[in-house]
């Protein structure tokens, strides 16, 4: 079951994920939300639209811009609209 990692806790895990680019994408409800802090911090993908993101915050230490995901994901990026990947350290095994 793949599942995401960070700082001696998991943040997310699920049989039901979508792997695009390399990236897994899990389900809004299998991400831990205790350990996700909104940012301001945006970035464009020209097919999948605009990202939102989160800090990660795991027992004191922060990993900024750590997650993110497309809240009106474009048309060929619906499957993933929501769902949450990981990078910057955060250890996502499948």
């Amino acid at each position: 079951m793949p599942k995401a990692e960070w700082n001696g806790e998991v943040i997310a895990e699920s049989d039901d994920f979508q792997e695009v680019e390399g990236s897994i994408y899990f389900p809004p409800n299998s991400v831990k939300s205790e350990f996700l802090q909104t940012t301001s911090h945006n970035s464009t993908c020209p097919w999948k639209g605009v990202a939102s993101y989160y800090n990660i915050v795991v027992n004191g230490k922060t990993n900024e811009n750590a997650a993110w995901y497309y809240p009106k994901a474009l048309e060929k990026a619906k499957n993933i609209e929501n769902y949450v990947a990981f990078w910057k350290g955060v250890k996502v095994t499948k």
